[in-house]
């Protein structure tokens, strides 16, 4: 580890004891006070310290966001990871858990397919933001302005010719999944692969997670693939329940729930694939 960076992380666990002055944290690193600061102030600019008017340093909210999005990530993936394999058990195929953070979306969880043909995809990998069925649940749950911030700043890559074009199209497949409550990518990453994804909702409500089966063509197509789709709702609406702390006799296969029907508005209104 680079001594900057082992100096900077060594300011933590000091303001963690409580807020500290420039000259206090100088000492406790032993370094020059000009050295200090600029650690300080490297530290401030990602909102990991925060200087108070009495010009003492302490932990910043950012960090406990951090914590916070860790915590909620790790409690996710323990409580879902037997219901992904318990899906996996039911149909082979490969089952996906992701999260948004800090601008993508990425795998925290695996179970692969039992057939030969298996997905590249792999856990802490982030996902095609703008095809995979995960990226759709989470980005649609977003509050307005945010989903359509995200969605005017991303690229735009054709991999296929299925692949959602510009922001625009985006924007529509994302109220789609909205109104809908599921997502699917059949075939906008790689031809020969299709998903379709079911959103995981936390205690407040919200998508905290999605899960996705996915299979290439040559195991199953893309409609009976698409007939999964009440199974992979109620595991999702089962890992929401368990996550919330009540039952999870989940909907039925024609119902999938008050949670699964619709992702709630706020305003008025793999084959080295992605799933």
């Amino acid at each position: 580890m680079s001594q900057t960076v082992d100096r900077a992380l060594s300011i933590l666990p000091l303001l963690a004891e409580g807020p500290a002055g420039l000259e206090q944290v100088a000492t406790r690193l032993g370094v020059h006070k000009s050295t200090a600061l600029r650690l300080l102030r490297t530290l401030h600019e990602h909102g990991l310290v925060y200087r108070q008017q009495d010009q003492r340093y302490r932990l910043g909210a950012r960090l406990f966001a951090l914590a916070q999005q860790a915590v909620e990530a790790l409690d996710i993936r323990e409580i879902a990871h037997p219901h992904l394999a318990a899906l996996n058990e039911r149909t082979g195929h490969t089952v996906h858990l992701a999260v948004y953070e800090q601008g993508e979306v990425v795998y925290i969880d695996k179970v692969d397919s039992r057939y030969p043909v298996r997905m590249y995809s792999r856990i802490g990998r982030p996902v095609a933001i703008t095809v995979a069925a995960v990226a759709k649940l989470l980005l649609a749950d977003l509050p307005e302005p945010e989903r359509r911030a995200v969605a005017e700043r991303l690229d735009y890559p054709r991999y296929t010719a299925r692949s959602t074009p510009d922001a625009a199209a985006f924007l529509a497949e994302l109220a789609r999944v909205r109104e809908q409550g599921w997502a699917s990518d059949l075939g906008g990453h790689e031809e020969s692969i299709n998903c379709v994804g079911a959103p995981i909702h936390g205690p407040d409500g919200r998508v905290c997670a999605a899960m996705s089966v996915s299979a290439p063509n040559v195991v199953v197509g893309a409609e009976e693939l698409l007939r999964l789709r009440p199974l992979i709702l109620r595991t999702a609406y089962a890992v929401g329940e368990e996550l919330s702390g009540q039952s999870a006799g989940g909907p039925r296969d024609d119902d999938p729930g008050p949670r699964g029907h619709h992702l709630d508005e706020d305003e008025p209104s793999d084959e080295d694939t992605d799933a």
